[in-house]
Formats: structure tokens, C-alpha cells, sequence
């Protein structure tokens, strides 16, 4: 039994109900391991339902769809499958199903019990086998954006430099949740960039946020034609003391909010108190290229296994990359040691991050 459904199971105890009912792709993808019920790749919910009872475990999904969600994703694992003709209500088959059940839902369904933020929850804290399919996609996207910085050249425009990077994970079976590219002064003036027609001339920022079997790594590189400009220099040297200020905080046991708030207080350090408003800081990671964004008011404390992603920025720079928190220390994920680095001593330990590509 896997460790997923065994905290279901225990959940189920816990609050005295008689199922758990998962409509969310990622949550599709945590409890069955990695497999994955989706047909259109930009939405957050899948073709094929799954409720977990305390002797049961069904799918729901339509006679057009069960074929190969059985053949494929779901072989061998247990499940009794329900399939309506792809023109009936699937809604109505899961009703049916759940009458007079007391069920516990991941998304808003009629009278079933709203438990979304706890059943993502469960989550959180990955497992040795979930650990092993991360390092594996971490590396890959980011070993893309880093290739896709060194190939690129000035006169391309933000959408093939998009496509260039997307063709080198799709080929893996990595589906690209989000690909940003910015150039020049766009990067400068936007922290949230979508590609446009625009063409490279000097300065790229490159980010990918890469799903496989659920999990999402996201990394973020800048690569720069010439000599860097003072300004560049500078706020890099300055970004990286947020950075780690963040990421090293980021321990077993501690409190999310004031991880974000020593982040802040390193923005007033370095001289750019308010830049943290004008892009959010990012946040717990793993089964959603962010779980939930971290604020200032936001509940909840980091735990051992759990994945991170801060995205601190200031004027033209910003860093981004997954961690994993280990029991000891954590494990940046994402880095590949194929890149430029910036050595920097923090709290007695050297640290490498990521500089910025000059070509």
C-alpha cells in the first residue's frame, strides 16, 4: 500500500467520515504514484475521479476514458472502475455512488465536506520514491534553461526562445506548466513576463515551471550578451543575500511567515525594502509549482521533505530554484554544477547560486 493512501486511510479515521473524494490532477498523480488522468494539459482538474473508502477504492471516469486510465495508469493498483457513456453526467455517477456516505472532497462538489487545504496537506512531506522522480525532473528542467541560455542568440524572438526550451522537455514527457521569457528592458519593467515577438538583443530571463508524474520543479536562469552593466553587477551581488537569507532559513520546523519576513528584512538590508511588493516571494512546492504563496499572514510551518521554491527579486535580476528540505541540511535540486556560480559565504558556509551567463 502506498504511503498516499495510507494517510488517506488515516484521515478518513481521524475525521470520522466514510471517503475521500479526488478530482484534482495532482492529487491524481500523488495518490497513484505518478501516473496522471488528464486530457487538456491546462487544467486543474482530470477526467478520471477517484474516491478512497476504507475497504474500496474506486474510479470514476467516462466508457470513452476507462480503457486506458485502466490499461495505463491504473493497472494492478485495486480500483473498481464506474463509467458512464461519455454523454452522461460523471457527477451524477459519483452521487450515486456516495449516497448517503459522509465524503470529504479536494474540490467544491455539492454536500460533500470541503477538505481541500487539509487533503493537499497530506502531501506536503515526500517520500523516498517521490524524492527520487523529483531529482530526476529537477535536473532535467534545469539543465533546459541552462542549455537554452547558452544557445540562444541575439535576433531571436521571446517565442522561439519558448519553443526552443519547451522542445527540450516535452521530449522527456515533461509538460512546461509555465515557460516566462523576457528581454531586454521587458525584463526590467515586468516580474511576471509571458513570451511576446519581441527579439533578444542583450539581456534574457528564462523560466520554467516543468511538470512530470505531479511533481513541478521550477528554475529560473539570465543569461547577457556583453559586459553586464553596472547596475546588473550590483543588484545580483545584492539578490543573492536574499536569496540565501531565505533558502538557509528554510528549515525543519520553522515558521513560513518568518522565513518571509527575514526575506523582507534582507530587502531593507541590501537597500530595496519595498521591491518585494512588486512580485509574490513563492513559496512551499512540490505537487503544484506552488502549493500556496507564502504571506504575511499565511499558517503553516516547514517540514522535513518538503519541497521549496522562493523567488526573491529586485530591479532586473531574480532568483528562483526547488529545494528540498532534508532532515540535516537542505538540497537545492535544481542545481546542476554545469552553470556560472557566485560563491558567497553565509552564517559560515560557502554556498554556490547562480550568476548570470555573460556570452
Amino acid at each position: 500500500m502506498s504511503t498516499a493512501i495510507e494517510s488517506v486511510l488515516s484521515f478518513i479515521e481521524e475525521k470520522e467520515i466514510d471517503g475521500v473524494f479526488f478530482r484534482k490532477r495532482s492529487n491524481f498523480s500523488w495518490i497513484t504514484e505518478g501516473k496522471v488522468n488528464h486530457i487538456v494539459n491546462t487544467t486543474e482538474n482530470g477526467v478520471a475521479d477517484l474516491l478512497i473508502t476504507a475497504d474500496k477504492k474506486y474510479c470514476i471516469t467516462s466508457k470513452m476514458e476507462s480503457a486506458r486510465i485502466h490499461d495505463e495508469e491504473l493497472a494492478g493498483l485495486g480500483y473498481e472502475f464506474i463509467t458512464p457513456e461519455w454523454y452522461e453526467d460523471q457527477d451524477a455517477a459519483v452521487r450515486e455512488l456516495c449516497a448517503g456516505k459522509k465524503v470529504a472532497s479536494d474540490v467544491p462538489f455539492g454536500d460533500f465536506l470541503d477538505f481541500g487545504a487539509q487533503l493537499t496537506s497530506l502531501r506536503y512531506s515526500l517520500n523516498e520514491a517521490e524524492i527520487s522522480r523529483y531529482r530526476w525532473l529537477s535536473l532535467k528542467a534545469a539543465k533546459a534553461v541552462e542549455a537554452t541560455c547558452r544557445e540562444i542568440e541575439p535576433g531571436w524572438t521571446e517565442y522561439e526562445i519558448a519553443a526552443h526550451l519547451g522542445s527540450k522537455v516535452v521530449k522527456d514527457g515533461i509538460t512546461p506548466q509555465v515557460i516566462l521569457v523576457s528581454t531586454d528592458e521587458r525584463v526590467f519593467k515586468y516580474r511576471h513576463p509571458i513570451p511576446t515577438d519581441k527579439k533578444l538583443k542583450n539581456y534574457a530571463m528564462i523560466v520554467i515551471c516543468a511538470e512530470k508524474s505531479g511533481l513541478v520543479a521550477n528554475v529560473t536562469r539570465f543569461v547577457h550578451f556583453g559586459e553586464l552593466p553596472r547596475e546588473l553587477r550590483e543588484n545580483k551581488q545584492k539578490l543573492v543575500q536574499i536569496d540565501l537569507a531565505m533558502n538557509t532559513a528554510t528549515r525543519p520546523g520553522a515558521v513560513i511567515k518568518d522565513i518571509l519576513q527575514y526575506g523582507f528584512d534582507t530587502y531593507r538590508k541590501v537597500g530595496h525594502g519595498d521591491d518585494w511588493r512588486l512580485l509574490h516571494q513563492g513559496g512551499p512546492t512540490g505537487y503544484a509549482s506552488r502549493e500556496f504563496l507564502a504571506t504575511p499572514e499565511v499558517e503553516g510551518t516547514v517540514q522535513v521533505n518538503q519541497a521549496f521554491a522562493w523567488n526573491p527579486a529586485i530591479k532586473g535580476i531574480k532568483s528562483e530554484d526547488t529545494i528540498l528540505v532534508r532532515e540535516h541540511e537542505n538540497e537545492f535540486l535544481t542545481f546542476t554544477s554545469e552553470w556560472v556560480y557566485i560563491e558567497v559565504e553565509h552564517a559560515g558556509k560557502k554556498y554556490l547560486r547562480p550568476d548570470i551567463l555573460v556570452r
